[in-house]
C-alpha cells in the first residue's frame, strides 16, 4: 500500500468499500444485506431491502440511524386507522377546550345563564299562548256549529254548514299539532339549558375546560 493510501481517512476507505463514490462528504448511505446474502448500497433507500433493516451511514462511515423495515399492506392500513383516530381524538380534545372555554365566556354566572334561558323559551311561550287563545276561539265557534245543527237534526245539513264544521275540525287539528310542536320544542330548549348548566357547575367549579365528557350539541 502507498503512503498515500495509509494516510488515507478510514471513513473514505470504508464509503469506497460500500460503493459510495464521488459522493458529497454530508451525504447519506444506505446498506443492506438482500435476500440473496449480497451487500448493497446506495445513496437513497433501497427498494430490494424494503423488507429488512437499513443502515444509514455518513460520509465518514459512522452509522446515523437505522432504517426498520417497511410495513405491509395490513400494517400500514392499521397504522393509518392509528393515525387518523388520533387526529379525531386531538380535534375532538380542541374543540372540547374552545366548547367550554366559549361557554364560561358567555355564561359567568348563573344569573346569565338563566337569563338566557328565559330569552330563548320566551318566543316559545309566546306561540303557545297565541296557539292557546285560536283554539280557544276554535271551540266557541264549534259550539256555535254545534248549536247550528241540531235544528237540523235528522235532516241533511245544508252544503255550507258542513263547510264550516269541517274547516272547524281541520283548524283544530293543525292547532293541536301546533301545540304539541310548541310543548316538544319548550322541552329542548329547557333539556339543553339544564345539561349546559350542569357542565357549567363543574367549569365554575375548576374543571379544566375540555376535561369533562364530550360536550352535547349547541342549539
Amino acid at each position: 500500500m502507498s503512503r498515500a493510501a495509509a494516510r488515507a481517512p478510514v471513513g473514505l476507505v470504508l464509503a469506497a468499500a460500500l460503493g459510495a463514490v464521488a459522493l458529497p462528504a454530508q451525504a447519506d448511505i444506505y446498506s443492506c444485506v438482500n435476500a440473496r446474502g449480497q451487500r448493497l448500497t446506495a445513496d437513497r433507500p433501497i427498494a430490494e431491502c424494503m423488507d429488512r433493516e437499513q443502515q444509514v451511514r455518513g460520509a465518514d462511515g459512522s452509522v446515523r440511524r437505522i432504517l426498520p423495515p417497511s410495513m405491509t399492506a395490513e400494517e400500514r392500513t392499521a397504522a393509518e386507522e392509528k393515525r387518523r383516530r388520533e387526529q379525531l381524538e386531538e380535534r375532538t380534545r380542541r374543540d372540547a377546550i374552545r366548547h367550554d372555554r366559549n361557554l364560561l365566556s358567555r355564561y359567568p354566572d348563573i344569573e346569565r345563564h338563566n337569563e338566557a334561558r328565559e330569552a330563548a323559551l320566551e318566543p316559545v311561550r309566546s306561540a303557545m299562548q297565541s296557539t292557546d287563545k285560536r283554539m280557544e276561539e276554535l271551540e266557541r265557534e264549534r259550539r256555535q256549529l254545534r248549536e247550528e245543527a241540531e235544528f237540523y237534526k235528522g235532516r241533511e245539513l245544508p252544503r255550507a254548514l258542513k263547510h264550516k264544521i269541517e274547516q272547524n275540525q281541520v283548524a283544530t287539528q293543525a292547532q293541536k299539532d301546533a301545540m304539541q310542536s310548541h310543548q316538544a320544542e319548550n322541552r329542548r330548549i329547557n333539556t339543553s339549558f339544564d345539561q349546559e348548566l350542569t357542565r357549567l357547575r363543574q367549569l365554575w367549579n375548576g374543571a379544566a375546560p375540555g376535561s369533562l365528557t364530550a360536550p352535547t350539541a349547541a342549539r
